[in-house]
């Protein structure tokens, strides 16, 4: 479904991926760990096309978005949907708008159909009956939820996930962890998911790759990085302080 292959992305003074190669298997779950800083997020922003990299493809299918002109990138952007770290409900819109918001501007629907859209997808998420209410109204796990039930509601072939544990807490971070994982059994989405939480990661994930210094040093079943010899991989996985991975 997903391909970065040999992507290296950069500013003026700093390397942040260097010949970054990860495969996304259609309807898994794959996440991307490593320290704050490492590149996380410039690989969600990549696969979004709302950065090209210097060098190397990103393909979406078989379509290669590194090169593609704006316009074409707004037609793939349509099979993706993306999950932001603290939700990014829009203050003054309703549950139901929000959840709605990419229905109403996309789509030429009736009322009764976004109905049935909205409260299946609130179902989805474990939420009943709080369409009239507004953002701050809600709990940050209940925010959450809503923020998964409006990416959800057009039918993405790809959901993007940016520290969807974050700012939770264990209990939430649980129901969230399980969420992730009935949402692509309920609608068959293809998940990538950016954390550093490698508890959470190894609970929800198919499979990781792990980002150290801009490079993947590793990617396999969360079995695997557990099991690997790799003393950086032992580090991360086990939280060191001490190890070869230097924190600054």
């Amino acid at each position: 479904m997903i391909e970065l292959r040999d992507v290296t992305f950069g500013t003026d003074d700093r390397v942040i991926l260097k010949n970054v190669t990860i495969k996304v298997p259609e309807r898994k779950i794959t996440s991307v760990v490593g320290l704050s800083g490492a590149g996380k997020t410039t690989i969600l922003r990549l696969l979004a096309g709302l950065m090209k990299p210097q060098s190397g493809q990103i393909l979406i299918g078989d379509q290669d978005i590194a090169p593609m002109n704006e316009r074409d990138l707004n037609e793939v952007r349509k099979r993706m949907a993306m999950v932001f770290q603290y939700g990014a409900l829009f203050d003054s819109l309703t549950v139901w708008e929000n959840v709605a918001f990419g229905l109403l501007h996309h789509r030429k629907m009736k009322k009764a159909e976004l109905d049935e859209i909205v409260s299946d997808r609130l179902d989805a998420v474990g939420l009943n009956n709080v369409e009239h209410l507004l953002p701050s109204q809600l709990s940050g796990g209940m925010q959450k939820r809503v923020s998964m039930a409006r990416a959800l509601a057009m039918n993405p072939q790809i959901v993007l996930y940016d520290e969807p544990t974050s700012g939770l807490d264990p209990i939430m971070a649980n129901v969230i962890d399980s969420l992730i994982g009935s949402l692509r059994d309920r609608y068959g989405a293809t998940s990538v998911i950016v954390s550093h939480d490698i508890k959470s990661v190894f609970r929800m994930s198919d499979q990781v790759a792990l980002l150290i210094n801009g490079s993947v040093i590793i990617e396999g079943t969360p079995a695997e990085l557990q099991a690997s010899a790799n003393p950086m991989v032992q580090q991360f996985v086990n939280g060191q302080a001490e190890g070869p991975i230097k924190v600054h």
